[in-house]
């Protein structure tokens, strides 16, 4: 090859070369891309291991469904800062395509207009299927009026557990479904002893029940659907918090601990899921703490009210703002829908998946393995029939340091040293002040 060939390819090599050069940086700057906003850890004020499990689980998946998509995070956004960080990013215009919102400005966020209305979208989606999710769970994503502003993740919903080897050993059945507030104090009073004859109480009915369930399982709504006023001197809260007295003079006040619960000494305590899978560090699939097995109850119902629990729901929305509405919504539905996602959040995460059928199917698997305890250390089962006459937890911005002085106030009442009518009337008072400010 003479001179001038060997120039002439060696021209068309570089050009060869450059070509291909800017067609890599052309598909390289054309890729879509999708951001999502998460925090690391638990949902729940839990411990949580892999922080960040299912949500590298959702975006391997999803990009494989669409290779010319890239999904990315900001990490390391602990939950407590997670919601700052958030506010931040809608005031700049630099909130994530899609965003985990925090169940406080969630209301605030729709009526703002910063998420989207979801309502037409999913509608129009006939791959959307609203009677798979938990009802509670996705009513939660929707504001007053109807409309679907977000769907949910992962749910907690709070349940009685019960210490079954303490009933056992006592000659008492489970509670059956729909146990009443009598059942409930008719055991606690059977179990309350000194079992070892010194003198001092050591086996007790119930830790941590409080009064915020004593008034949901009465019937009690706590705010008005505005949020304008609240109702703490409704009668039927009196009737709880003299239920949850006549609760304590059981204990002919000794103070209940945590560490009864781990002896196996108490009867009953309410958790939500979220902090019963995650109650022993290793592994959480185990159903027994010390030597006492433990199961699950719908919580017991008051005398004008039903055997309800509530529910708190992690929520998913998309901004008003993306420039990907259509991918959004498919990279939303893979979180909140694809049953292998939503296994993962049982398997990977402290809440419950939201998806009714992901949830049953774990129960019969668990079921047929026939390994006594079961891998998923309750009945799923339970906990689904639970979850289909659940409430939700009010979430109202307001709401939060009304609660906060109610719980003042309430620790006042449950000491016994003032009238239950009277500080009602008075909390209900200062309350609706404070809301109406």
């Amino acid at each position: 090859m003479d001179t001038n060939a060997k120039t002439w390819y060696l021209r068309l090599l570089v050009c060869l070369m450059a070509v291909f050069v800017l067609w890599v940086y052309q598909v390289s700057h054309t890729r879509t891309k999708l951001t999502i906003g998460v925090f690391v850890g638990s949902a729940w004020d839990v411990p949580s291991g892999d922080g960040y499990a299912v949500t590298d689980t959702v975006i391997k998946s999803f990009q494989e469904e669409h290779p010319e998509v890239d999904v990315t995070y900001v990490s390391g956004i602990k939950r407590e800062d997670y919601r700052e960080w958030l506010a931040e990013q809608l005031l700049k215009g630099t909130e994530p395509d899609v965003f985990m919102v925090p169940a406080e400005d969630f209301d605030t966020y729709a009526r703002m207009g910063a998420i989207r209305n979801l309502t037409d979208i999913s509608q129009r989606d006939r791959g959307f299927d609203e009677d798979g999710f938990y009802q509670v769970a996705l009513d939660c994503g929707r504001i007053r009026g109807g409309a679907l502003y977000a769907l949910p993740v992962e749910c907690a919903p709070t349940m009685m557990f019960v210490n079954k080897t303490l009933l056992d050993r006592e000659g008492i059945e489970m509670p059956s479904s729909d146990w009443t507030w009598q059942d409930f104090y008719s055991i606690c009073a059977r179990v309350t002893k000194d079992t070892d004859g010194d003198g001092v109480l050591d086996q007790f009915g119930v830790y941590d029940y409080t009064w915020r369930l004593a008034a949901l399982t009465n019937g009690v709504q706590l705010f008005s659907k505005g949020g304008r006023s609240s109702y703490f001197a409704d009668p039927r809260m009196e009737q709880g918090v003299n239920f949850l007295l006549s609760l304590r003079k059981l204990r002919q006040g000794q103070e209940v601990t945590s560490r009864d619960v781990d002896l196996g000494r108490v009867a009953f305590r309410p958790f939500t899921f979220a902090e019963y899978k995650t109650y022993k560090p290793y592994p959480w699939r185990i159903k027994k703490f010390s030597d006492s097995e433990w199961d699950c109850v719908r919580l017991p119902a008051g005398p004008q009210g039903r055997n309800v629990s509530p529910v708190s729901t992690l929520l998913l929305a998309m901004s008003n703002r993306t420039s990907e509405p259509g991918l959004a919504w498919q990279l939303m539905k893979k979180l909140c829908m694809d049953p292998g996602v939503q296994m993962s959040i049982l398997e990977k995460s402290q809440g419950l998946p939201v998806r009714r059928e992901v949830v049953l199917q774990a129960a019969a698997k668990d079921q047929a393995g026939g390994n006594g305890a079961g891998m998923y250390s309750m009945d799923l089962a339970a906990v689904s029939s639970i979850m289909e006459e659940a409430v939700p937890t009010p979430t109202l911005p307001d709401q939060e340091t009304a609660m906060m002085m109610a719980e003042r106030s309430m620790q006042e009442i449950l000491s016994g040293e003032v009238s239950v009518a009277n500080a009602l009337h008075k909390l209900q008072k200062d309350v609706n002040a404070y809301l109406q400010r």
